[in-house]
C-alpha cells in the first residue's frame, strides 16, 4: 500500500476543556508548526537569545491565545534544531541554517536531546556577536 504524503498541518486554537501542562481548563491554546516555529526563531537578533517560554509567550500573544502548547512546541524546536544541525554537518554555514540556538539554552531538556557538546550552543551565540 503505498504511503500518502502527509497533508502540512496548521496552525490552531484550541479551548482546554481540562487542565494541561500547568494550563487552565478553558484557556486559549494556541498550537503552532514547524515553519512558525522556525519563522520566529530566524526573526531573532544575531547575537540574542529567547528562552522557549519566551517564544510561547510571544506566539500565544500573536495569536490571540492564553498559552502556545509547550509539547508540541518543544517538539517543533528540536526537529528544526536536529535539520539544522544536519544541513551543517553537509557543509551548510551557520548564517544559512536556522539558528536554533538562539532559543536552547546549555542545560536545557531540548539541548540535552541533541546531538551536541553543550558549549556549542554558547560558541554559536558568541560567533553571532563578533
Amino acid at each position: 500500500m503505498a504511503k500518502r504524503p502527509e497533508k502540512p498541518k496548521e496552525p490552531k486554537r484550541v479551548v482546554l476543556e481540562k487542565r494541561f501542562a500547568g494550563i487552565p481548563q478553558g484557556s486559549i491554546l494556541y498550537v503552532a508548526t514547524p515553519e512558525i516555529v522556525a519563522a520566529y526563531i530566524r526573526k531573532l537578533p544575531p547575537g540574542a537569545r529567547r528562552s522557549v517560554e519566551q517564544m510561547r509567550r510571544d506566539l500565544a500573544k500573536r495569536n490571540k491565545a492564553d498559552a502556545t502548547c509547550p509539547v508540541s512546541t518543544a517538539i517543533f524546536i528540536r526537529s528544526v534544531a536536529e535539520v539544522s544541525l544536519k544541513q551543517m554537518a553537509e557543509g551548510a554555514s551557520a548564517d544559512s541554517v536556522v539558528p536554533f540556538w538562539r532559543v536552547v539554552a546549555p542545560g536545557t531538556p531540548i539541548a540535552k536531546r541533541l546531538d551536541l557538546d553543550a558549549d556549542w550552543l554558547d560558541g554559536q551565540l558568541a560567533a553571532e556577536q563578533d
